[in-house]
């Protein structure tokens, strides 16, 4: 796996109470897009948390989002999140 998916993975784990987390590397599939860069990803974040999902899907997606505020900024340009039970 990605060294940069273990920072991501390791910066959710240190917020958040998280039974279960897989990220899914999109990017390939937007290699034909306009505005695609090869040094930003398009990411697919599943997260299993109790913690998350107790709360209104859009407050706990957007405290995943602050979490990666910084990666948002430099090293990834579209991202996708699921949250369950």
């Amino acid at each position: 796996m990605n060294i940069y998916f273990e920072q991501i993975k390791k910066k959710l784990a240190n917020n958040f109470k998280i039974e279960q987390l897989e990220i899914v590397d999109n990017s390939k599939k937007h290699q034909s897009h306009k505005y695609f860069s090869p040094g930003k990803f398009h990411l697919h974040i599943k997260i299993k948390s109790l913690y998350l999902s107790a709360l209104p899907r859009v407050n706990a997606q957007k405290m995943v989002m602050k979490t990666l505020e910084e990666d948002l900024k430099s090293r990834l340009h579209a991202l996708e999140i699921s949250i369950e039970k």
